[in-house]
């Protein structure tokens, strides 16, 4: 007996696909993609727009005032959600597809699930070329949205409508696999977006698609276990894995056991809360002087969920030269970096196995003292650094250290901060104390001016879903309020509220630092 089909559009088969796919998240059934952010032009306003006007109730769109920032707020989005959903991004052809091309870049650096719909120009040639369209005489095919190739994890142009039944769910299994996470790309060209195809009916019914979490394998494990055994200064360095893996609380319980102190990196800030009492603070050029003097002297040192990146690693002189390493990530390429012992699993799944394969091991207690003694002496001097006043008790010119640690105060426990670039990442980093585990974005992977502002308002929107009464903080510069401040008023259009604070330098005074 022959499927069953329905004829639709390209552009309609692909938003309805879309709308059928869900995951689970704390025992809730919801939609894998959230919906998304929409600038209409040619390219997309004719046959993409129709089909998301008639699934708006499913995949909400969002107005942005530059496609950049909206796929920034898309990646902030995904952020909040901790990798668990998506919004996609659209755009008409040219520039407005290539608006996006930074924001792709930052989803891929920080491995994140963002989808951008993108026009393209007509795959049959007839009306070429375009307005707008970028010719290349030698490969006619090539388009500006090739371009995207390089900072996408999944990229494809469709230019048959039945290509959709393959090229869609790939699309989406890179968007779900914690290995692979990050952007997707696909080429809408204009006239393929209103061809008609008699699709499959069981290609648009509801599916619950799955996280893969991955166990390690045994030999691995062993081996990371028995270099652990024989440590007498372990330490771990936990990074943005740890949170997108729900693994935090997995952490907590092996550092504890194991009496192993822990450093966060910039990513991974909010592993921990500041409380804890083996949070050592944050590591690197932008971190505290306690993870940097522990890390200059450990002997074996668990890195989980972290690419270590040279801001992490103050380029490889932070850690003492003999120090063994020991990745354990989901992604292989990152589990093998700079000759470490890797370690290819889930963080969730992997670290308690990895406690039990430790049994009764323990830091030596002259470790946990030393770990101790630098925690307490870098929270003196937090406190220092967010004082208004000096030491005589007299005021102080008002810095980005008690500006931070003004608002830390008085803000609520689960209240959500957003920095990106400048001086505001380092400042956010060392002076920030987290009183919730994930509760912290500061976007420098790609360290992005103009984040700040948009991926706070993505941030608000997943924010809100599950904390609709606190708050997002965004801290921004000057210079990066400039460059991209037009969603403030996406997000009053949005009724998603945020509390943005400006702190004014002089504009670009980081890098004007750097000069001198």
């Amino acid at each position: 007996m022959a499927e069953k089909t329905i004829r639709l559009t390209m552009a309609q088969a692909l938003v309805r696909h879309l709308a059928a796919q869900y995951v689970e998240i704390n025992g809730r059934s919801v939609r894998f993609c959230a919906g998304g952010f929409g600038i209409f032009g040619h390219g997309n306003v004719t046959c993409l727009g129709e089909a998301l006007y008639n699934h708006r109730d499913e995949l909400p769109l969002w107005r942005g005032q530059n496609e950049q920032s909206m796929a920034m707020a898309a990646a902030g989005y995904a952020k909040q959600q901790l990798r668990r959903r998506f919004m996609f991004a659209t755009s008409s052809a040219g520039p407005g597809t290539t608006n996006m091309l930074t924001s792709a870049g930052i989803a891929h650096t920080n491995r994140l699930p963002l989808m951008l719909l993108a026009g393209d120009t007509f795959v049959t040639r007839l009306p070429d070329p375009v307005l707008q369209q970028v010719e290349h005489a030698g490969i006619p095919s090539l388009s500006v949205n090739d371009a995207f190739k390089s900072v996408t994890r999944f990229w494809d142009r469709i230019t048959h409508p039945a290509q959709l039944l393959q090229s869609l769910p790939a699309a989406l299994a890179t968007l779900i696999d914690p290995a692979d996470c990050g952007p997707v790309f696909l080429g809408l060209p204009q006239d393929v977006q209103g061809w008609a195809y008699d699709y499959p009916v069981s290609f648009f019914e509801p599916r619950t698609l799955q996280m893969r979490r991955q166990l390690p394998d045994a030999r691995e494990l062993a081996a990371a276990a028995e270099r652990l055994k024989a440590a007498e200064r372990p330490l771990i360095v936990a990074g943005g894995g740890v949170q997108y893996s729900l693994a935090a609380a997995e952490l907590k319980e092996f550092a504890h056991r194991h009496r192993i102190p822990v450093v966060e990196t910039i990513a991974g800030r909010a592993n921990l809360v500041y409380s804890d009492e083996l949070n050592c603070g944050p590591i690197g050029v932008t971190g505290s002087n306690s993870a940097n003097n522990l890390a200059g002297e450990a002997d074996v040192v668990l890195a989980i969920g972290t690419r270590l990146q040279d801001f992490t690693t103050g380029s490889w002189t932070v850690f003492d030269g003999s120090a063994r390493i020991i990745s354990l990530n989901v992604g292989r390429h990152d589990a093998g970096k700079h000759m470490a012992m890797p370690v290819v699993g889930d963080a969730k799944l992997t670290i308690p196995h990895l406690s039990e394969a430790l049994g009764a091991y323990a830091a030596p207690p002259t470790w946990q003292e030393k770990a101790a003694r630098e925690r307490a002496s870098w929270n003196t001097y937090v406190d220092e650094n967010i004082s208004p006043t000096d030491r005589e008790g007299a005021n102080r010119p008002l810095s980005y250290a008690q500006v931070i640690g003004a608002v830390n105060e008085v803000c609520s426990d689960d209240d959500r901060v957003v920095a990106a670039a400048g001086g505001l990442p380092a400042e956010v980093t060392a002076n920030w104390r987290t009183r919730s585990v994930g509760s912290v974005d500061v976007e420098f992977g790609f360290s992005c001016m103009g984040y700040e502002i948009a991926g706070g308002w993505g941030a608000r929107l997943g924010h809100q879903e599950d904390h609709a009464d606190h708050d997002t903080i965004v801290f921004v510069g000057d210079g990066s309020y400039m460059l991209m401040n037009s969603d403030i008023y996406s997000s009053v259009l949005a009724g998603t509220k945020m509390i943005v604070i400006v702190c004014d330098n002089g504009g670009f005074a980081v890098i004007n630092k750097l000069q001198n």
